[in-house]
C-alpha cells in the first residue's frame, strides 16, 4: 500500500514522535510503499499494518472497518 510521507510525518508529530518524524522525512520518499520501504519502517519501529489502518482510514485514530 502507498502512504503519503507528509501525512505520516504529521501523524507522528501529533503523537509527539518528533524524532521518528524527522527520520521519516530524511529516509523515506514522498510516496511510501509499505512493501518496498517495509524494512526502513521496521527499523524505525513503525508497524506497517497499524500505519495502513490509521492513514488509509482517513485520519488519526481511526481504523478500517471490515
Amino acid at each position: 500500500m502507498k502512504l503519503d510521507r507528509q501525512e505520516l510525518v504529521t501523524m507522528l508529530r501529533t503523537q509527539g514522535n518528533n524524532d521518528t518524524a524527522e527520520q521519516v522525512e530524511q529516509r523515506l520518499p514522498e510516496e511510501i510503499d509499505t512493501d518496498r520501504d517495509g524494512a526502513v519502517l521496521d527499523e524505525m519501529g513503525l508497524d506497517r499494518t497499524q500505519l495502513m489502518a490509521t492513514l488509509a482510514g482517513g485520519g488519526f485514530g481511526t481504523t478500517l472497518s471490515p
